[in-house]
């Protein structure tokens, strides 16, 4: 099974991903690092099921997913 990895300097907070996660498990949070005010952050990582949606709907490449 894969684990949700975000790159919080590319992401922009579009929320996209959000939409996406079948589980709700992705959030928007403010970001004090780098020129973004907000970025998303995983809630759970083990409620995860690695279905890949958030990354596949990212569309500055800011999450992927990586296999454990």
């Amino acid at each position: 099974m894969g684990k949700v990895v975000v790159n919080k300097g590319r992401c922009k907070g579009c929320e996209l991903c959000t939409a996406a996660c079948p589980k709700g498990l992705l959030k928007i949070v403010e970001c004090l690092e780098g020129k973004n005010g907000t970025v998303v952050e995983l809630k759970d990582e083990d409620a995860c099921i690695g279905c890949a949606f958030c990354a596949k709907s990212c569309p500055d490449y800011a999450i992927v997913e990586v296999y454990r």
